[in-house]
């Protein structure tokens, strides 16, 4: 990035990055020092423990999590957005669930950063990942905790280490950020659902979504983003990735089409509401959905580059004069249809 002049450097809280050339700011280059393969290792294996039970919808492992992201929020200075001033927001669990508690509900986490930029922090990007899992199984090789460390611990300790990079002094982009953890993605998208229907903010005022579902595995230096094709997104993070080159991370477009990704982890609830959505996603494995998929499988050093190019991005988005702009044909054919239910 080009620096406008230095002396507008020295009174910005926050300075726009220059995606064309990859230079930093000094202030947003210390928030993305932040992110580190040590911190994303460690992360993981606090909440892809053991002891965290697999992290079903719902189940003790799943509140123990949510507990332990709202502590990280507010240590960050986040801003809690969830029920009553606080981090967690609770759902009821569609139609119940056998064996579930009589409260019938599960958590969401909720966290907001404020925009450094009075005319811009009124709009809003999300960064989200899902946090449950599916919980114990069937033993294979007398293991019956399913860990899910790359579905999705890996996903949602991205999204932690997003909040603090970005909460860091002078790292603030223009718009305001919020950070979501959900649960019951693997149930059917229940947390995502809840919370676009019942956002502490107007989903009008959402101009992007970027969620991250599966980023600790497979390839080294590509990850899938699904939905690049859908909005001008797709160019942003093709520009960004370019610029940045030591990130050594190229954005691969959906390499499954026969899949339906797009349509099966929380992005789409944002889609269906007319927010321009990305899918940072780097595949399933033999591990998926099996008791085999533990910390230790963990690229931890890839998923920090993934998290340092989400967070260029982020400050891409964060930075722009106009919002995200979808491809108006991906717009007839995802949102209307939605809109119409």
């Amino acid at each position: 990035m080009r620096f406008l002049a230095l002396i507008t450097l020295a009174v910005l809280p926050c300075a726009s990055l220059d995606a064309q050339n990859g230079s930093i700011p000094p202030a947003v280059r210390r928030g993305l020092e932040t992110i580190t393969a040590a911190d994303v290792k460690r992360r993981i294996e606090i909440i892809a423990h053991d002891s965290m039970g697999g992290r079903d919808t719902p189940s003790r492992g799943l509140d123990r999590t949510a507990a332990y992201i709202a502590s990280e929020f507010a240590r960050f200075g986040l801003r809690p957005a969830g029920d009553s001033g606080t981090f967690i927001q609770r759902y009821p669990i569609p139609g119940g669930r056998p064996g579930a508690p009589a409260t019938r509900t599960a958590p969401n986490v909720v966290g907001m950063l404020e925009g450094s930029d009075p005319n811009f922090k009124g709009e809003y990007i999300v960064l989200s990942a899902h946090m449950d899992h599916v919980g114990i199984g069937a033993p294979v090789n007398g293991d019956s905790i399913y860990n899910g460390a790359d579905d999705d611990a890996s996903g949602t300790v991205a999204v932690v280490e997003l909040a603090e990079a970005l909460s860091r002094p002078g790292a603030r982009p223009k718009r305001s950020v919020i950070f979501l953890t959900v649960s019951g993605e693997e149930h059917g998208l229940w947390g995502s659902a809840w919370f676009s229907e019942h956002s502490p903010v107007p989903v009008a005022d959402i101009v992007a979504n970027l969620n991250i579902d599966m980023v600790g595995r497979n390839w080294k230096d590509t990850i899938a983003v699904i939905g690049k094709e859908h909005s001008d997104l797709g160019a942003t993070v093709e520009r960004v990735s370019r610029a940045h080159p030591d990130l050594n991370m190229r954005p691969i477009d959906d390499i499954w089409p026969e899949e339906n990704f797009y349509f099966r982890s929380d992005h789409y609830n944002f889609a269906r509401k007319g927010v321009p959505v990305l899918f940072f996603f780097n595949g399933t494995h033999p591990d998926y959905h099996g008791p085999d998929d533990e910390p230790a499988r963990i690229d931890a050093e890839k998923e920090a580059r993934i998290v340092r190019l989400v967070y260029l991005l982020t400050h891409e988005i964060g930075t722009a004069n106009d919002r995200p702009k979808w491809n108006p044909a991906s717009y007839r054919r995802i949102v209307r249809p939605a809109t119409r239910d």
